[in-house]
């Protein structure tokens, strides 16, 4: 049999990891600036991580939803506790693409309505409503196209209010940071008008925090740079180190019903004790503060460099815009000088998504190679 052939690949194979580094089958050690996709949040094997993910696994991996899981009570008190947001409701899934999903079925369950607002260069996912509002036809079926969504500028207000007047708005959903079109911020009075202008309309907010969430960004979620409170959050990536783990934060004000959502495998044992990990490790090494302090001294160190035309982001959420395709230089970086980094759909930017445990030598490591690299 053979594998559906749909990704790009490196030719390399990581066979160990290690905090920020991984190695390759021949020993060969590689400094890890991307994260497989922002999603190692406290490095490769952390110890305590392993364990728990072993001790659990060894005694009851998987049962379902139709049983008591005291598991999850524990993840949503901890993550309640450690993000700020202990008043809102925890629904856990398994993916990115199932978290968004489900936050837009909750905001037309709640509206009765179907519109969604979304922004230029937007990336929320591959499945069919979360890729109807990702702004990438490429990716899009016909099966997909299945409810309206109007694509608007960022941090265009104006814009924003037009739109829900029309008074058929179920949602509006932007990323905290978008990641994938090569981090770009929202502006925070921007965002901060959000709430206020969806509400006036009958409609919700919701904030996409799959990449940006869990710390990348030195807040728990890059939208606690800004004074908002979202109605639906929508989270994965960092939330289970490598481990397939999605949840979806729902205001206080919804009430949930029986049937209304479901899931086989979110929230499965195996799954919170990686979940519970990750929070324990972000919550006893300080991993926020790291990545606030590393990430300044990187946008800093990579801006005095002079060879980027622009830095974007917060804490370890980072975009270095050149002024010519990054694609060679990504292979030289990995091959040459074993420094992993991430693209974006600009073509033109490389993206920085480290563990949030990185060091200030990694970091120092990082300059050294993007310098010979360049030279």
């Amino acid at each position: 049999m053979n594998l559906f052939n749909v990704y790009s690949l490196y030719d390399i194979e990581p066979v160990r990891g290690e905090g920020a580094y991984v190695y390759d089958e021949n020993g060969r050690q590689i400094l890890d600036f991307y994260g497989g996709h922002a999603v190692m949040s406290i490095g490769h094997a952390h110890p305590h991580y392993v364990a728990k993910v072993q001790e659990q696994v060894a005694s009851l991996g998987f049962y379902s939803n139709s049983v008591k899981n005291p598991l999850q009570q524990e993840l949503a008190d901890k993550l309640g506790e450690l993000s700020g947001m202990d008043d809102y409701q925890l629904f856990l899934v398994s993916s990115g693409a199932e978290a968004t999903e489900n936050a837009l079925k909750l905001a037309s369950f709640h509206t009765d309505r179907n519109r969604i607002l979304a922004f230029d260069g937007a990336f929320h996912g591959r499945t069919s409503a979360a890729v109807n509002v990702t702004d990438n036809e490429k990716i899009k079926a016909p099966i997909n196209k299945n409810f309206p969504v109007t694509f608007l500028p960022m941090n265009d207000l104006g814009a924003v209010e037009r739109e829900l007047a029309k008074g058929d708005v179920a949602a509006l959903i932007i990323e905290g940071v978008q990641g994938v079109h090569g981090i770009y911020v929202p502006e925070p009075e921007f965002l901060e008008a959000l709430p206020a202008a969806c509400h006036a309309h009958g409609a919700l907010l919701i904030l996409d925090e799959v990449q940006s969430g869990y710390g990348r960004t030195g807040k728990f979620f890059a939208f606690q740079h800004s004074n908002v409170q979202p109605d639906i959050i929508a989270m994965a990536k960092g939330m289970g180190n490598g481990f397939p783990v999605g949840g979806v934060l729902i205001h206080p004000k919804f009430e949930g019903k029986a049937g209304m959502l479901g899931t086989t495998f979110g929230g499965n044992h195996l799954a919170c004790a990686a979940g519970i990990a990750v929070l324990d490790v972000i919550k006893d090494e300080g991993l926020l503060e790291n990545a606030t302090v590393q990430g300044a001294y990187l946008m800093e160190e990579l801006g005095k460099t002079g060879l980027f035309t622009e830095i974007r982001g917060y804490g370890l959420m980072i975009g270095l815009q050149m002024t010519e395709p990054i694609a060679p230089l990504r292979k030289k970086l990995l091959f040459e000088h074993g420094v992993f980094t991430g693209s974006s759909k600009d073509p033109n930017t490389i993206r920085l998504l480290p563990p949030l445990n990185v060091t200030r030598a990694q970091c120092d490591d990082l300059m050294a190679a993007f310098k010979k690299a360049l030279a």
